[in-house]
């Protein structure tokens, strides 16, 4: 945490109780001023600090762009960093929420990571579908800023052709892409005649007719939409063409549409370690399966993640199993970070069992707001953490936010999350907590929709926290998880069964069906399952196995099922052995190479019952290592690999004895 020079914290007007000792110890504050209106009458402090040096934290959000103009207009220096700590804990019903209030200024207090983003051009070409006057009118509209084509399908109320667009007829058959880049493919393509007495007629119509846009407004009524998840499709508008509330709003932000844009790029990847198949063996598919808006495809052994289309709902990450896609809005070390912040600087203020509530920017931090400002507000032990999207808080973070010490996790859902990925992601944390000893309800996702039901739903007391020494979360998803279980389990090494699914677990090998071929290792993505260079064996890390079925897919005999659990236990980092043999000795060397009982059921086949291996040796050739069996086969009497007999080696000598002549004895 980078040290604060000074410390602004106003009450509101006197509506909320602050404590400056507390609040700057959190933030390690050389100064701490406090007041009542440091947005009016007290702005001169917030001008005396901004004109020093070093770090400047003002705790309001809601002036945060008052401050922000009063310090580029100053050109200072200093560095300002500003925190809402009265919707979030000022304005409770509780009376004080001092410790919270100094978690949320701690937390204010870190240095986030850059987030790597891309431009996006859009040109401001558009795309109007529709088939009445609502998009012939939206054309009208936005044809002054934008190039506008209005692809309308049926009859539409058009009584004159349009200067300002292009006017055409047709049905499109599919679209593809994001802002800036989308492609569309049309059937029965006519543009307008521009000639003509009455209504407009249309030219000739063509199939297949392809082009590029920029944005799409889709006025269709009564059609599906064009994409998956429609509102996550960046550049996608769609209103239903009779609400003229919507269309009007969504013609006003297809005009915003228009310039170059920074666009976040959400989910870092690694290919190296996506476990989705090896040589044509399908194993893991979670993310697949699951992503709304189908940016990601498969490519061969990995898949791809078309960052123009992510809408960065961070599901990839939760359910990834090896870690090849990882949430980077910001990356998860972050945000393992900001949950052992809030809950220390909690505990160093006095506080004794927080409760974590996850919601998003939008519709969970309006519902908290408005709860603060006309109700009774958050409760003094329930600390708000604020993220992009709560469908990318997987169970992971939930066990990370138990192990570092809150007592329960609650993830705020709105109207337009997606429970596909958090239903999941619930049902594998929670079977992890019960598997430690501690009650499932510590974990739940709840939607409340109005703010009384918000407060109604977090009335009541926390139990004590679930870890009595907490951890500090470090390393990868996989590592914290498994970190964060054994604490909770408190010394257990009992393994956790998981339900079906999981991306923790071990294998197990029907030995008798097992012929040490080691198929399964040569494929395994994460090397969790493993051979021994020095004689037949199978073993397994446990640890490391994702379980992404690709040995299981691979095993030519069957043998090899998935067994989904999570061991806590120190043993889950060495190998354990699964199947194993004795070597076959070779009979002409004696060095130990295969597996016996497989050079032995080879021979049994073989022998007398094969036209090759009757009435010969060759039998022993299957008996002997690779060496001696190409030895043996060259010096046969029928060698495959000899050739005619070499000539003699010619010397000087015999180029000088009688006179060049052959030697004696030579014809």
């Amino acid at each position: 945490m980078t040290k604060t020079t000074s410390l602004l914290l106003c009450d509101c007007a006197g509506t909320m109780r602050l404590d400056a000792d507390s609040a700057g110890a959190a933030v390690g504050a050389e100064r701490v001023k406090t007041c009542s209106r440091l947005c009016t009458g007290d702005v001169d402090l917030a001008q005396t600090a901004l004109e020093g040096d070093g770090r400047v934290m003002i705790a309001c959000g809601q002036e945060a762009p008052r401050f922000a103009e009063l310090w580029e207009a100053l050109e200072s220096d200093a560095r300002l960093v500003t925190c809402d700590i009265r919707d979030r804990a000022g304005w409770t019903g509780d009376g004080t929420a001092f410790a919270k209030q100094a978690a949320l200024l701690a937390e204010a207090a870190l240095e986030p990571p850059e987030m790597p983003v891309k431009e996006v051009e859009s040109r401001g070409t558009l795309l109007i579908l529709g088939s009445g006057e609502a998009a012939v009118h939206a054309a009208r509209r936005l044809a002054d800023v934008m190039a506008v084509t209005c692809l309308i399908d049926g009859a539409a109320e058009v009584l004159a052709p349009e200067p300002g667009f292009d006017l055409a007829s047709g049905r499109l058959v599919s679209g593809s892409g994001a802002l800036g880049g989308f492609s569309v493919k049309v059937a029965g393509f006519a543009l307008a005649e521009p000639g003509g007495r009455g209504a407009p007629g249309f030219g000739p119509a063509r199939d297949n007719v392809r082009s590029e846009c920029d944005v799409i407004l889709d006025l269709r009524k009564g059609a599906a939409p064009l994409f998956p998840a429609p509102s996550k499709r960046e550049g996608y508008l769609r209103a239903d063409p009779g609400d003229r509330a919507a269309v009007e709003a969504a013609v006003f932000e297809a005009s915003q549409l228009v310039g170059v844009f920074e666009k976040p790029i959400y989910v870092r990847f690694d290919p190296l370690i996506c476990a989705h198949s090896r040589a044509s063996q399908t194993g893991c598919s979670r993310c697949l399966d699951i992503c709304p808006t189908g940016a990601i495809t498969p490519s061969g052994d990995h898949v791809e993640i078309d960052p123009d289309v992510c809408a960065g709902c961070g599901g990839c990450a939760a359910v990834c199993p090896s870690g090849a896609a990882s949430y980077d809005n910001p990356d998860v070390g972050f945000l393992f970070r900001r949950l052992a912040t809030l809950a220390d600087a909690f505990r160093a203020a006095g506080g004794a069992r927080p409760r974590l509530l996850v919601h998003d920017e939008d519709f969970g931090a309006e519902l908290i707001a408005l709860s603060a400002r006309h109700g009774r507000g958050l409760p003094a032990d329930v600390i708000p953490f604020e993220v992009y999207n709560v469908e990318g808080f997987g169970h992971a973070e939930m066990l990370a936010a138990l192990g570092v010490g809150f007592a329960e996790v609650m993830l705020l859902t709105g109207p337009r999350t997606e429970m596909t990925v958090p239903d999941a992601q619930l049902e594998l944390a929670r079977a992890i907590v019960e598997g430690t000893g501690h009650a499932a309800t510590r974990l739940r996702a709840i939607a409340p929709s109005d703010p009384d039901a918000l407060e109604a739903t977090l009335a009541g007391e926390a139990p004590d926290p679930a870890v009595p020494q907490p951890i500090l979360p470090m390393g990868g998803r996989r590592e914290v998880t498994r970190l964060a279980a054994a604490a909770l389990a408190g010394g257990k090494t009992d393994p956790i069964p998981l339900p079906d699914g999981a991306v923790y677990g071990t294998v197990e090998v029907n030995t008798d069906a097992c012929t040490l071929c080691l198929a399964c290792v040569s494929l395994c993505p994460s090397g969790a399952v493993m051979d021994n260079p020095d004689k037949p064996q199978l073993s397994v890390q446990e640890a490391a196995c994702l379980q992404c079925g690709i040995c299981v897919n691979t095993c030519p005999e069957d043998a090899i099922s998935l067994l989904p659990r999570l061991n806590p236990g120190a043993d889950a980092l060495a190998p354990v052995v699964l199947n194993e043999e004795e070597p076959f000795a070779c009979i002409s060397c004696g060095k130990p190479f295969g597996v016996r009982s497989t050079i032995e059921r080879i021979v049994a086949k073989l022998e007398g019952a094969h036209p090759l291996f009757t009435g010969s040796n060759n039998a022993d050739l299957i008996r002997m290592c690779d060496d001696c069996r190409v030895k043996a086969q060259f010096h046969s009497q029928a060698a495959p690999f000899a050739g005619t007999s070499r000539p003699p080696v010619r010397t000087t000598e015999h180029y000088t004895k009688n006179g060049g002549g052959s030697d004696e004895g030579e014809a």
